[in-house]
């Protein structure tokens, strides 16, 4: 009977250790044993060890990602004169700034002298374009090898062309001309002399029939001299230059008004550069400049015109127009050619064009503020030429700035920005002079109205500061 007891206390035992060991299998698979609590505390220590009080936890380092330390509105001062720091102020250690390659400059007042580079074409002088247009209905006879772009010389024949309607003209002129020769050749006192005056009246109104129908000087006085009715008309090369159109051929019937050739004296040039706004102001009636043909290496010399620059509505800027001299008709038609202009620039505040970093929306560069601190700052910019910009407001003399590197910092202040939840528009706090959102100064109630414009302020004090003499602060 105890044999049968002790053997059923045996198998009680042996399935409750069975239940024990799998109920702490399962704890331990779940849940991992506590450590200890010196153990805790030793953790503790490393951590804290590894990360200084300017490194933000839980991000993982890079060996190009800047060190940030990021400054919102209202915390507490992370360095010297970061009090009056705008947001997105972003830190960078000195081994950080050496590995993204941040190099910085102080801003200074420069002058001195550029040259402006614009693009010229040249176009041909309208006071020496002749254009040779039918005065009446004909037809073409004969045409000459002269074509399009061919250069010709004054009086030198183009074509001939036949007009029924000028035969009268042409016999009344026969018969007015013989009449005033013979009046010259009278004696003195002849009746033929006493008409000369009227002979030479009729002769002047057929002049000017003969050249309103499209004949040459040349072949009316050839005509007088003959006495002969011409076959066809002439018509001939008004001046030497090059032919810029040809609109005739042999057998053409044309009406009145009709364009025969065009041609152009390509002794003066004209040259048509497109400038901006900015850059017109040193384009200055009678100022020269230089044209160049870099294929040629030529250069000439060319003077601005005193018309005034015309404004081109499809590539928003002002043409100016040069005059040259051409010799030897290089320079044609179309042709583009280099136009350099020294200029002469005052005392002014200038930077390295890449220190700017323009969003589209306002223009940004980047202020050293010791520390390894660079804050964001809205600047205005002027002229422009070759790698320098001007700044018009937003730095000082003495500062520093980033020429180097800029774009990497610029991206990390974005960050800053977004995480300190500024999406909305920044403004000027006229009284401490950092940049607030105003979203959430509206928010906390930091804001005041005067002359129906609203102003945002980065904290109570400045608010009141300004409440109690708002004109002083308006006015700066």
């Amino acid at each position: 009977m105890k044999k049968a007891v002790y053997s059923i206390l045996l198998l009680l035992l042996i399935f409750g250790v069975f239940l024990a060991g799998s109920w702490y299998g399962r704890q331990g698979a779940i849940k991992p044993p506590n450590p200890g609590a010196d153990e805790i505390v030793r953790r503790m220590d490393s951590t804290q060890s590894t990360h200084t009080s300017d490194t933000p936890r839980n991000v993982p380092a890079s060996p190009m990602a800047p060190e940030t330390v990021h400054v919102h509105e209202g915390s507490p001062d992370p360095g010297e004169g970061s009090a009056s720091m705008s947001p997105g102020t972003v830190n960078i250690s000195p081994e950080r700034q050496q590995l993204i390659g941040v190099r910085v400059s102080p801003v200074e007042k420069t002058s001195g002298t550029q040259t402006l580079r614009i693009l010229g074409r040249v176009a041909p002088d309208e006071t020496r374009v002749y254009r040779l247009n039918a005065g009446i209905d004909g037809f073409i006879r004969e045409v000459s090898a002269v074509t399009t772009g061919s250069q010709v010389k004054k009086d030198q024949l183009l074509a001939t062309f036949s007009a029924p309607n000028a035969t009268s003209v042409i016999q009344m002129y026969i018969i007015n001309s013989g009449a005033a020769d013979r009046a010259r050749r009278a004696p003195e006192g002849s009746v033929e002399t006493q008409a000369a005056p009227l002979a030479a009246a009729n002769i002047r109104q057929r002049v000017d029939q003969l050249q309103n129908l499209g004949m040459s000087a040349l072949q009316m006085e050839e005509i007088g001299r003959t006495q002969q009715f011409p076959e066809s008309i002439k018509i001939l090369a008004p001046a030497d230059g090059f032919v810029l159109s040809r609109n005739v051929s042999p057998g053409l019937k044309f009406d009145r008004g009709a364009e025969f050739y065009r041609i152009a004296d390509l002794s003066r040039v004209w040259i048509l550069a497109d400038v901006f706004q900015n850059e017109a102001q040193y384009l200055q009636p009678g100022k020269t400049v230089k044209v160049s043909l870099p294929q040629q290496r030529r250069t000439f010399q060319a003077k601005v015109s005193t018309v005034r620059p015309q404004f081109d509505p499809a590539t928003r800027t002002l043409k100016v127009r040069l005059e040259a001299k051409n010799p030897e008709d290089i320079l044609r038609p179309d042709m583009f050619v280099d136009v350099e202009l020294p200029i002469t620039l005052p005392l002014t505040i200038t930077v390295p064009a890449d220190a700017v970093l323009d969003s589209g929306l306002k223009k940004t560069v980047f202020v050293d503020r010791g520390n390894g601190y660079f804050e964001p700052r809205e600047v205005e910019t002027g002229w422009r030429m070759g790698n320098r910009v001007e700044i018009v407001k937003g730095l000082e003399p003495g500062e520093r700035i980033v020429i180097s590197g800029n774009f990497l910092i610029d991206s990390e202040s974005k960050l800053e920005l977004a995480a300190q939840g500024m999406y909305t528009t920044l403004s000027k706090d006229p009284v401490c002079g950092v940049d607030v959102s105003m979203s959430k100064a509206a928010k906390a109630g930091r804001k005041s109205i005067y002359q129906e414009k609203t102003y945002y302020f980065s904290s109570d004090e400045c608010k009141q500061q300004f409440e109690k003499n708002p004109s002083r602060y308006v006015r700066k």
